[in-house]
């Protein structure tokens, strides 16, 4: 595929994208790599990866390795991503600390218009189909329903954590940053990256990377043998993960840390009107519109040929 300076331009645009959604707990970046259009690409590229690649490499040079890698797209993808995850994350825990109902009310928009535009790729519905939809709804529901274990602060625990992680990162519906606070990881990671832990860093990266080539195969194979039921498969996913971006919350428990410091541990969702604090209703149905309106533009731009 050739592509002009422009095109990479707009590919890590949408890198910050998916970097801002997985640094929100409950927001995965693969959606938003599945509605701006490069998710098949993503997958396809990474899985890539592998002996014949590098044979290539030492047989026909360097420049024949980078096309056939598809690096160029990789490079902007990642610099998008990783300059987004990294600088937004702290302003995402501001904001879940400060301000979580219109966070969530932007994101719950978001979500809902996800559905819709992923669901609609499903060029054939069936009882397989149906099934395989129904499954990763429950299978999403249960995950946001699962109370987040205490952190562990075992550094080569973070290699496990990442290979984990990451598989959730480039699914639909699942949060990468969420899966890490249900293992305990998601602080000890954010507290590394705030001190340049580069141990603790290259531990995480290490299992990201072992984690993503493993699983990009599987969807590979999913997506060429059973394109509908995978694609229903992320749908429910999608849809699952709902209750997780729902707005109001009411915290069951809370987690104490070594310092002293609370923060939710097992939450459930309660309607607008019986929610403890201000609902600041109006502003949530503005920014769920707006989170609406956010993946419909995506969608837009990337339905586009480039």
């Amino acid at each position: 595929m050739q592509r002009r300076f422009k095109d990479y331009a707009v590919i890590s645009l949408k890198g910050l994208a998916m970097g801002a959604a997985d640094a929100v707990p409950g927001v995965s970046g693969g959606t938003i790599a599945f509605i701006s259009g490069i998710y098949e690409e993503l997958v396809s590229t990474i899985s890539n990866i592998n002996a014949s690649l590098f044979k290539t490499l030492f047989n026909k040079g360097f420049n024949a390795f980078w096309k056939q890698a598809n690096a160029n797209f990789i490079l902007a993808l990642l610099s998008g991503i990783i300059i987004s995850y990294i600088s937004f994350m702290k302003l995402a825990k501001y904001l879940l600390e400060n301000h979580p109902v219109l966070i969530w009310s932007f994101f719950f928009g978001l979500i809902i218009a996800s559905i819709y535009f992923v669901g609609k790729q499903i060029t054939k519905w069936n009882l397989p189909v149906i099934i395989a939809f129904v499954i990763g709804t429950l299978a999403a529901f249960y995950i946001t329903m699962l109370p987040a274990l205490s952190t562990s602060n075992n550094d080569y625990f973070l290699f496990f954590a990442g290979a984990i992680a990451i598989c959730a990162m480039i699914l639909p519906g699942i949060s990468g940053s969420f899966i890490l606070i249900i293992l305990g990881a998601y602080k000890t990671l954010s507290d590394a990256i705030h001190d340049v832990d580069v141990k603790k860093i290259a531990l995480f990266v290490a299992g990201a990377v072992i984690g993503l080539l493993s699983f990009s195969h599987v969807l590979k194979w999913l997506f060429k043998h059973y394109h509908n039921i995978t694609l229903a498969l992320l749908t429910g996913f999608i849809l699952g993960s709902l209750n997780k971006v729902w707005p109001w919350k009411k915290t069951l428990t809370w987690h104490i840390d070594s310092k002293g410091l609370k923060s939710p541990l097992l939450q459930e969702s309660v309607s607008p009107f019986t929610f403890d604090g201000d609902s600041k209703l109006l502003f949530a149905l503005i920014l769920v519109i707006l989170g609406f309106l956010t993946i419909f533009i995506l969608e837009k731009v990337g339905s586009k040929k480039e």
